[in-house]
């Protein structure tokens, strides 16, 4: 047998060892958060969203959440106020060994143990259900009630309200096996969306106590004021190493929010430095080129115009005999200006309409087999290009995240259903599901072209 003899380097990696070059790169991630003269790329970082009982505070239902959610409230509340009596009687009872941890009344969890020990009572409250992204291009309704989430992270201030925007780049977190990947949203993402992931927004929000903003600050709305989360130092340095082009407005935070996004897609950058992006955070240089630079924005932009309107309608089809042929559409002009997603003009209200669209679970006809889809007993689409699948989030292809997560599922402990087709009838809009599975293809196929024209990057010590 011939052996080779591994040495650590000083990072104590004996395999798949980082690249010296991967530390020279400006971090992602501040020193400290909120710090303000941070030299990083961003001055917050936060965490998606743990609730730590996910079949109860999240899904597709919006009046299920209410119901699930009240019950589990009303439930908690009997226990606490029972063992407020029961310790009165006994000083020494322990919340743990007196609580009822039937699942299918309550998810416990440490917090909330620790709110029954204290005698808190809690509100059901239906103002704060919000849209949240659970896994890659998945919507559903989540309870963000901070008593009933165990890690609820920086949200509220990052959304505030639900009338506050804000995008957010969510990245894979450290000591996972799947290969890095990223994804924009602007709503709140769970912890899961990417895997153990890690968030950093564009903007956050602070309550207005009369602080006077700074020169890069908006105000919006009078309870908040907006602070930028890329920070000054990043800012300063791309204008100084790019200067000002002649008939162009000067380099904008927003423009290296999207250089970070656009260059986080190479596949170069990817491939060198994948060893480094599994034990460390993204950093990034500035490229030499400034042409490369604005090449990766706009590249940035015209991903999150993508990745942010993937429910908008991007295709035209026919259903024919229950058969969609997929056709990959012309290119066209697109608005790559960041946009909230449109109505549909579109309305469906008959039963009908709901049934023909309706799912239960997704499936290729044979495991490798993945050019076509059923979608249901009534529909299949055909002909999907192989070049879809290419576009892989969170180690798993869009178009399989949606397969995987449009299917009406029951939870085993609590016995609560979590069904797809509710978030369609809550609506109105029966096609929705078919039209974000053609949306997600599309979208797919032009993520992959628009990462093939990528500048190449030359990765040199």
């Amino acid at each position: 047998m011939q052996w080779q003899t591994l040495t650590p380097n000083q990072h104590g990696d004996w395999l798949n060892q980082r690249n010296n070059l991967f530390s020279s790169f400006i971090p992602l991630e501040p020193e400290k958060k909120f710090k303000t003269e941070t030299k990083s790329v961003f001055n917050l970082i936060a965490i998606g969203v743990a609730t730590n009982r996910d079949a109860w505070a999240h899904n597709f239902s919006k009046e299920k959440l209410s119901e699930n959610m009240l019950r589990m409230v009303d439930f908690y509340n009997e226990q606490s106020k029972k063992f407020s009596e029961a310790i009165k009687e006994n000083p020494k009872l322990e919340a743990e060994k007196f609580i009822d941890t039937n699942e299918t009344k309550i998810s416990w969890t440490v917090n909330l143990k620790k709110d029954v020990e204290k005698g808190k009572i809690h509100k059901f409250e239906e103002k704060v259900r919000r849209i949240a992204m659970y896994r890659p291009f998945t919507k559903n309704w989540l309870y963000y009630e901070k008593s009933m989430i165990e890690r609820p992270g920086l949200w509220s201030q990052l959304f505030p309200t639900k009338n506050h925007k804000n995008l957010i780049l969510c990245v894979t977190g450290i000591g996972v096996n799947k290969d890095f990947s990223v994804l924009i949203t602007d709503v709140i993402p769970d912890l899961q969306i990417q895997a153990n992931g890690q968030c950093f927004p564009l903007y956050y929000y602070e309550e207005n106590k009369n602080q006077a903003a700074n020169l890069f600050d908006t105000s919006n709305e009078e309870q908040y004021i907006r602070r930028d989360a890329i920070s000054d130092f990043i800012l300063e340095r791309a204008r100084k190493q790019y200067g000002i082009i002649r008939g162009h407005a000067p380099l904008s935070k927003e423009d290296i929010f999207y250089y970070v996004y656009g260059f986080l897609h190479s596949t170069q950058y990817r491939e060198t430095f994948a060893s480094d992006l599994k034990k460390m955070l993204p950093r990034l240089p500035l490229v030499e080129d400034v042409r490369d630079f604005w090449a990766f924005s706009k590249a940035g932009r015209k991903l999150a115009a993508l990745h942010l309107n993937y429910e908008l309608q991007v295709t035209s089809y026919e259903l024919q005999d229950g058969v969609i042929d997929y056709l990959q559409p012309e290119k066209e002009e697109f608005d790559y200006e960041y946009q909230m997603a449109a109505e549909s003009k579109i309305k469906y209200y008959t039963q009908k309409d709901f049934d023909l669209y309706k799912v239960e679970k997704m499936r290729f006809p044979k495991k490798e087999q993945k050019d076509t889809i059923i979608y249901n007993s009534r529909i299949t689409i055909k002909n999907i290009p192989e070049t879809a699948y290419e576009y892989v989030v969170n180690g798993k292809s869009a178009i399989e995240w949606i397969m995987e997560r449009y299917q009406i599922s029951k939870h085993k402990e609590s016995g609560i259903e979590n069904n797809p087709n509710d978030w369609s009838v809550e609506n109105k809009k029966p096609r929705y599901i078919l039209d974000l599975l053609l949306n997600v293809i599309n979208l797919s196929v032009k993520t992959v072209e628009i990462v093939k024209g990528l500048p190449e990057v030359k990765f040199e010590e």
